[in-house]
């Protein structure tokens, strides 16, 4: 099976390259998707998270190894097994990230990727259906669908308001040129449906002749002539096959996976693959590092307000929900994973927002266990810049065994200030009128737990857990520590590029799809501007 350019993984980015690089017609593209089709209707609902999630059929179901920061718990990594990856599984959050994030990635020698460079792709990408905001920098006729929350609860509302009157300001647009306040969550929907990456840019190119998506198809390593990346051996439906890349692989496939496959195709740190009995092909002791993640920290506050706990706390509740979204689209089945969000300092004298909130209408002890029987809702936060870094270490040789995954979370004592101050401020919040008349009590962290600092950090460390943002560990850079150079070529390797969020030197402020997205949209142009150009000239390294 001969192909021009073959995508490792149908994700938020890997779906934008199989459109982008098969448009033209040029070019012989296929796209390899480990897991299945998106056919699972519970997919395309809003609320379906709760359906797919924890879902062998839909999630890889990753397990991190037992954390220090965490007290030594393990945390459960949902990672989209589907076409869209894990934007058909997430908790449909539109978030872009700060300007600081991409202009921090360029001062880092990435060139091409400052906020200027990079802020025409976000418009590019995106059909946001609020006419009234398409501006500069909000685009309204791209393939991505972006909605505001229509769907929304008093309790957010007041809480939103009781930010505000405790002195943070409300956002005009997070997305747009200034991200600080609170506000409502801008989302990947249209008309009530989920529009992940495969809806967006992968339904409309299904057609095409030069397009080829193949599904139960997982990638076992990477061929190589020499230095250069020839292929791939994969196993389709049971099947194994060989494939040809003419001109390049590229690998999308998660920070997760997209490092692993270049470890057991021996590209990585010898020290660490020559044990597993892996032939080395090109020794770079960063793949796999540089693990980065967002922790939150779940403060629930049981309330006199109706929330979603109590709205589905019988099969009769249920089943009219039911008959609410198959008649309007609307009501609780079309809400995202949170409503309101807030991008807050926890110092006056930083530049830039450093946490995030997450507020949701309902509260529960694990998503995949339903929600509490009594009516609360959660405000999470999380540190929007952790400094701390983890790591993966391959299990075997073998793609089938998943890597153990070392987060590293709360290891420096800004990320431990940050998340203590974090939940203060959501007491404070929470405090403050109008939402205060109508807490009863706060479950967690509770009335044991003060305000006094190791308190709370003990209470986040037993209690936090992620919010499904891994990134980082396949670096773009110029130094020691990258994996990819900024046109995402794989260093030392002719043929090979990265492309999704193991390629970001420092995790984004925000949710991580859209950037993903970005990513993609960046990619499909290098890859483009290069096969226009002719064989790519090999990198400095290979020189």
């Amino acid at each position: 099976m001969d192909f021009d350019f073959i995508i490792v993984g149908a994700g938020s980015a890997g779906c934008v390259l199989a459109n982008r690089l098969s448009a033209n017609g040029k070019y012989k593209v296929a796209v390899l998707e480990a897991g299945g089709k998106d056919t699972y209707p519970w997919i395309h609902i809003p609320v379906g998270y709760f359906k797919t999630m924890s879902n062998p059929n839909t999630d890889w179901m990753y397990e991190t190894e037992a954390d220090p920061g965490l007290n030594g718990r393990s945390l459960k990594w949902p990672r989209g097994k589907v076409l869209g990856g894990s934007s058909s599984i997430n908790g449909l959050l539109y978030v872009r990230g700060q300007a600081q994030d991409y202009d921090g990635w360029r001062q880092l020698g990435n060139t091409g990727w400052s906020w200027s460079d990079v802020a025409p792709l976000f418009k590019r990408s995106e059909n946001y259906e609020n006419g009234t905001r398409i501006d500069e920098l909000r685009g309204g006729d791209g393939p991505l669908s972006v909605s505001d929350t229509t769907v929304t609860r008093q309790c957010v509302d007041d809480w939103l308001t009781a930010a505000v009157n405790a002195g943070y300001k409300r956002a005009k647009d997070y997305n747009g040129a200034d991200q600080e306040g609170v506000s409502l969550f801008q989302l990947t929907t249209r008309n009530g449906r989920r529009c992940s990456s495969a809806v967006a840019y992968l339904n409309p190119a299904k057609s095409r002749e030069n397009l080829t998506v193949l599904t139960r198809c997982a990638v076992e390593k990477l061929t190589f002539d020499g230095k250069r990346c020839t292929g791939l051996i994969a196993n389709h439906n049971g099947q194994q096959v060989t494939m040809k890349a003419n001109k390049e692989v590229i690998l999308s496939a998660g920070a997760l996976a997209s490092p692993q496959i270049l470890m057991v195709s021996g590209v990585g740190a010898a020290d660490e693959l020559n044990p597993l009995g892996i032939e080395m092909v090109h020794e770079n002791k960063a793949v796999g590092k540089n693990l980065q993640d967002h922790l939150q920290a779940r403060p629930v506050y049981k309330t006199s307000l109706p929330t979603i706990n109590t709205e589905v706390s019988s099969y009769f509740k249920q089943a009219m929900i039911g008959l609410q979204y198959i008649a309007t689209r609307g009501g609780p089945m079309a809400m995202a994973a949170s409503l309101g969000t807030g991008f807050l300092k926890t110092r006056e004298d930083l530049e830039v927002p450093d946490i995030q909130f997450h507020i949701q209408p309902f509260s529960a002890d694990k998503i995949d266990e339903g929600a509490h029987k009594f009516s609360a809702f959660t405000a999470s936060v999380l540190q929007l810049r952790p400094e701390s870094v983890g790591h993966l270490e391959l299990a075997s040789a073998d793609m089938r065994d998943y890597p153990k995954i070392h987060p590293n979370y709360l290891a420096t004592k800004t990320d431990c200030d940050t998340i203590v101050e974090g939940v203060r401020i959501t007491r404070r919040i929470t405090g403050t009128a109008p939402i205060a008349q109508h807490v009863t009590e706060e479950h967690q962290p509770g009335p044991g737990v003060s305000d006094d600092y190791d308190e709370i950090l003990e209470w986040v460390r037993n209690t936090s857990t992620t919010i499904y943002h891994p990134t980082g560990t396949c670096k773009m850079g110029v130094d020691d520590a990258a994996v990819v150079d900024p046109r995402l070529k794989v260093i030392g390797i002719e043929g090979l590029r990265v492309a999704d969020a193991s390629i970001m030197p420092i995790i984004v402020s925000g949710n991580t799809n859209a950037p993903s997205i970005m990513i993609g949209e960046k990619a499909s142009d290098l890859i483009l501007e290069d096969a226009e150009k002719g064989a790519a000239a090999p990198t400095k390294e290979m020189a």
